[in-house]
């Protein structure tokens, strides 16, 4: 068969690509735009009438089902809904307030870091959804607006034909029968809709951990003993203090002087009480602006938000007004947050409470590995910055990255319950790692895969840690959808790409061709690099995959290089922002071309052509195709003159 054979044969079975270069779903691709609409007429049905509930006259009731009921829309929120929307389950998502992302909204505007500012090994930034994300930011938000970022984590949600959003929504009961929850109740007093929703499996993102708190799950609030676990860095007793909270502010810079004015009940802040606590810029606040650990920061949040409003504008009215820093001068506030970013409440207890010698290594590699964190331990005072006393943090680096087990992401007594983000079971001090934004949501797309396959398979998440088979899937699944683990390479048996000869049309000495199918998606300092790469001059740089026989194919699946080794997250802090690039990062390759042929000497057919692409994982969906080779060539990267891919995954 010749090459115009070939195509017209392609042409006859009605032969159509579908490119996901944002990871997407493994195994579908994209839905049609009419798909992607929400269904409005399912959250507010026409015809329903208040009144079914007797309670609630003024309330309309609307039941809905799922597979995955998610309790909170922070990132560990979004990334456990879509990543379990994405492994075919129908999804349920509530979240209390008009925006999703937490304290990485534009309500609080507070980065997201993680395993990535671990600088004794640069290289493991988090993969998998976080990573989709802050690409997807860097690439379209180059102004730095916290209001984009929410929009884009919007957009993210929506876009997932398998997820029901329901925003200024809260949960507020759950009913349990024999150790499981059977339903919960969620309310939003803005449409005056009462929800209740009938789930297979109940994920508890809130943070405080409302829903365990409703479905009478075991949990813990404080900090404990030294004895309890023999952590060195826990206090010799036990107590009910927590980190707390924080509220931060943006400054803008004019071309005159700029007054302030205090409110009278502002704080009056001294010298003194900043010794230990650096004022090195105006544009972004100070996350040491912190108070109420010493008090329950649930019940106490209103206190807490009126004293962090008072030492906010305390310090603005230092800085502009004390004569200490006339720098300041032209500077003005010009935000300044009224949500409270919380650190710390309750603690849900699962199966394994994970601790600080899980985190330095002293315990086993966990055998359920699901994630990975790498945030130093930071304990903070409780008091904040009514201990001027004490530096504002105590930061313990761990030697290397560690990862999280499945059995800290389920609860121990309630059967179908699990939790993902700050509130997972581990003892305070392994959550002074554990709580930071990216180690949240990659723990959250953990959650929501392995939610996503215990529906599938009709057992619990104790049942999936129990069955080797199933743990083993999971654990391939998060790999094939780009999750960080810690140790884990690729080993998924429907991946024809690992039996395959592979060759290239040039390589550099140390990243050959074969590296793309090692099994491995990043490089770590000093150590192997795990890609191909190859000079961008001359012809473009091309590799080939092959078998003895040929293979069905429906699905390539390729993973660019886009910079682990470098800071990425969204910022106003301009300090932090120096070594970031809000741009498709360099490294990436921009555009290339996918080609397959029948037989060893047969003409090559372009299946696909992909221009602009700034995404670490594309996935090309097309209608089965019979090749015995398939062929990538490296048109443009982003910048970089090498061109880089970790690994080629190939499916029938």
């Amino acid at each position: 068969m010749n090459r115009r054979d070939f195509l017209a044969g392609l042409s006859a079975s009605g032969y159509v690509l579908a490119v996901r270069a944002d990871g997407g779903s493994p195994d579908a691709p994209p839905p049609p735009i009419d798909a992607v609409k929400p269904a409005f007429d399912r959250i507010a049905p026409n015809g329903d009438k208040p009144g079914a509930v007797a309670h609630e006259p003024h309330m309309t009731l609307v039941k809905l089902s799922c597979d995955v009921f998610v309790a909170g829309g922070g990132l560990a929120g979004v990334c456990a809904a879509i990543s379990a929307a994405r492994n075919g389950a129908k999804v349920v998502l509530v979240q209390d307030r008009s925006r999703l992302g937490g304290n990485s909204s534009s309500e609080v505007k507070m980065h997201v870091v993680g395993a990535n500012t671990h600088k004794g090994r640069p290289g493991w930034r988090e993969g998998g959804l976080i990573e989709e994300i802050r690409l997807d930011d860097a690439a379209n938000n180059p102004q730095r607006s916290f209001e984009f970022w929410d929009m884009l984590l919007y957009d993210k949600v929506v876009s997932e034909p398998n997820i029901t959003l329901l925003l200024d929504t809260a949960l507020y009961s759950a009913e349990t029968k024999s150790g499981k929850i059977t339903r919960v109740m969620a309310r939003s007093d803005k449409t005056e809709h009462l929800y209740e929703v009938v789930a297979k499996i109940y994920l508890d993102c809130t943070g405080d951990s409302r829903l365990g708190l409703e479905a009478g799950a075991e949990m813990r609030h404080g900090r404990e003993a030294r004895a309890d676990h023999r952590e060195s860095l826990a206090p010799e007793s036990p107590d009910k203090e927590t980190l707390g909270s924080s509220i931060l502010f943006t400054a803008t810079k004019h071309d005159k002087p700029m007054p302030f004015v205090a409110p009278k009940w502002a704080r009056k802040v001294t010298a003194e009480q900043l010794r230990m606590r650096k004022i090195n810029a105006w544009e972004y606040g100070y996350w040491w602006i912190e108070w109420g650990g010493q008090l329950n920061t649930i019940s106490d949040n209103e206190r807490i938000r009126f004293e962090l409003l008072s030492i906010v504008l305390g310090i603005w009215d230092h800085i502009k007004n004390s004569g200490e820093h006339p720098t300041s001068a032209n500077w003005a506030m010009d935000w300044m947050g009224m949500v409270p970013g919380k650190r710390e409440s309750r603690r849900l207890i699962g199966d394994h409470i994970l601790t600080q010698y899980d985190l330095i290594g002293l315990n086993d590699d966990p055998f359920d590995a699901v994630a990975m964190g790498g945030w130093p331990m930071d304990d903070h005072p409780p008091g904040g910055f009514d201990r001027p006393d004490l530096p504002p943090a105590v930061q313990i680096k761990t030697a290397e990255v560690y990862n999280i087990p499945l059995r800290s992401l389920y609860s121990k007594n309630v059967d179908n319950l699990m939790m993902a983000g700050r509130n997972i079971s581990a003892s305070h001090v392994a959550f002074t790692s554990t709580r930071v934004m990216a180690t949240c949501a990659v723990i959250g797309q953990a959650a929501g895969t392995a939610a996503a396959l215990c529906t599938r398979y009709a057992i619990s998440p104790r049942d999936l840690v129990r069955d080797n088979t199933r743990r083993e899937e999971l654990q391939q699944t998060l790999l094939r959808d780009d999750q960080s683990i810690k140790g884990r390479k690729n080993e998924d048996p429907l991946d024809l790409a690992r039996k395959a000869k592979v060759v290239a049309s040039s390589q550099r000495d140390d990243s050959p061709a074969s590296k793309v199918i090692n099994g491995v998606t990043r490089s770590i300092w000093k150590q192997e690099t795990n890609l191909w790469a190859a000079e961008m001059t001359g012809k473009p740089p091309s590799i080939e995959l092959s078998w003895e026989k040929p293979q069905t194919l429906s699905q390539v699946q390729l993973t660019f290089d886009t910079g682990f080794h470098r800071e990425l997250t969204l910022t106003k802090q301009d300090a932090i922002n120096k070594g970031i690039i809000r741009a498709p990062q360099p490294e990436t390759v921009r555009d290339y071309v996918i080609s397959c042929r029948q037989a060893t000497d047969g003409p090559w057919a372009e299946i696909a052509r992909v221009k602009g692409n700034h995404q670490r994982v594309n996935r090309l969906h097309f209608k089965p195709i019979t090749a015995q080779a398939v062929r990538v060539e490296v048109l443009a990267t982003n910048g970089d003159p090498l061109a880089r891919i970790f690994e080629v995954r190939c499916y029938a």
